[in-house]
């Protein structure tokens, strides 16, 4: 498969490869508990990927505490890796990233992060996979 071929399966392949709480994030648009995930707090030197593809998404170089609960970044590896759209499923509406190879959904991104991007990608632990550095190997 081409790095940026789109993936696209059914409904009950995807319930067979994710978790239920995966299913759930990536496929329904869940949110995970803030301050429940594994990547919150986490320090690790490597890479984040899509749970649900294994597409590239974010560096921890890019990973800051914003106290949200959630693991948040304020730059993403390549603009073509995501995708953004607006959610209105709440009274003020937002802007959903999703991974751009499987749709899967990850979070939301706002405009109050630090410098140098002024972005905060509000991402849900349970839709990443984390790839540690090889340096960062003990």
């Amino acid at each position: 498969m081409a790095a940026d071929e789109k993936i696209v399966k059914s409904e009950e392949e995807w319930r067979t490869e994710l978790s239920e709480e995966q299913f759930r994030v990536l496929r329904q648009a869940g949110t995970e508990r803030p301050f429940s995930g594994k990547y919150y707090n986490h320090k690790g030197r490597g890479i984040y990927r899509c749970a649900g593809c294994g597409k590239e998404l974010f560096s921890s170089e890019d990973k800051f505490d914003s106290g949200s609960g959630w693991p948040s970044f304020f730059d993403v590896l390549s603009e073509k890796s995501i995708n953004k759209q607006i959610d209105t499923k709440l009274a003020r509406s937002r802007t959903e990233v999703l991974c751009a190879r499987c749709g899967g959904h990850l979070g939301h991104v706002f405009s109050d992060g630090p410098k140098p991007t002024g972005k905060r990608y509000c991402i849900n632990s349970v839709a990443l996979e984390f790839d540690r550095e090889e340096s960062d190997k003990n």
